[in-house]
């Protein structure tokens, strides 16, 4: 199946390609990316084992832009959760439709969703990386403050998965990412090795301002994500919090970056989020276009 353009994780794509999907995505943004409707006749089936708001409907949205369709299939409208294999949903689905997007807890689904489907598949989320999200991330801070590569990221707050895909984007884009992080939350230690053998600039702190000193643009996600143990989350992510105080830290012109749902007063506070510097919800609003290249590149 290694000929099929599966959208899966960011360090299984080279930097040029990833590269050519983000200039698609702004160039489809801007409505100058040629025609807009090169997946007319073509299905994505849309799988999710967790809740959805923005990756459900950016998703639908973007694939009938382009002129294809979709198939929503909630947890319980399948035979997975009656005992069939994802190998085997991922056999008959590709009898049915051009592609599957999976948003599910086990990064292993989406592996074994991949290996046995014979049409491309894409990661919509799982609890170890987002890569979509991150697509869309790199869109709204070059549309704010050009090109990303050679600028500093600071992340304040969990070691989840989207930490973990901002550690493969800083390989690939090639912008210097700075982790600050309880040592209880941290990032697998292997993400930082696989870093450092691909030529990225990421380090890891336990002090939120060491991390934000001097940075372009500061990153935070929920403390606690879908199905997470919640017994000390709270204590230990209460120094990262992004406040006022610590965008301070940042450069003048930085800005502040959140993929939401947010939990106001907890990773982040309201006069932030809401604040001049937040991009917030040009992150949002980049999901539909970022994944209308990314469905592009899938299916061309």
């Amino acid at each position: 199946m290694s000929d099929l353009n599966h959208f899966l994780d960011l360090d299984q794509i080279d930097s040029l390609t990833l590269r050519a999907i983000v200039d698609e995505g702004l160039a489809m943004k801007r409505g100058d990316a040629g025609t807009d409707k090169p997946l007319a006749g073509k299905t994505l089936a849309m799988i999710f084992e967790k809740p959805s708001t923005r990756t459900r409907v950016s998703f639908e949205v973007g694939m009938k832009q382009l002129g294809g369709d979709v198939v929503v299939l909630n947890a319980g409208d399948l035979q997975l959760g009656r005992g069939e294999t994802v190998a085997d949903t991922a056999r008959v689905l590709s009898r049915y439709v051009d592609c599957i997007m999976m948003r599910t807890f086990s990064a292993e689904n989406i592996r074994e969703m991949s290996e046995h489907a014979t049409v491309p598949v894409i990661n919509g989320l799982t609890d170890a990386s987002h890569p979509c999200q991150l697509m869309a991330d790199v869109m709204a801070f070059e549309e704010h403050r050009g090109p990303i590569r050679g600028k500093v990221v600071a992340w304040s707050g969990d070691g989840n998965n989207m930490a973990s895909s901002w550690i493969h984007a800083a390989a690939k884009f090639g912008f210097e990412l700075r982790i600050a992080c309880p040592p209880e939350r941290s990032p697998d230690p292997a993400l930082f090795a696989w870093a450092e053998q691909n030529g990225g600039k990421v380090t890891l702190t336990h002090d939120p301002e060491a991390a934000v000193a001097g940075a372009d643009c500061v990153v935070t996600d929920t403390w606690v994500s879908m199905g997470d143990d919640t017994s000390n989350a709270h204590n230990q992510l209460a120094p990262f919090q992004v406040t006022e105080t610590l965008m301070a830290k940042a450069k003048p012109d930085a800005v502040f970056m959140h993929c939401l749902p947010a939990h106001r007063e907890e990773e982040v506070t309201s006069a932030v989020i809401d604040g001049p510097q937040s991009i917030v919800f040009d992150e949002a609003e980049n999901r539909l276009h970022s994944q209308k290249a990314i469905l592009h590149w899938c299916l061309a």
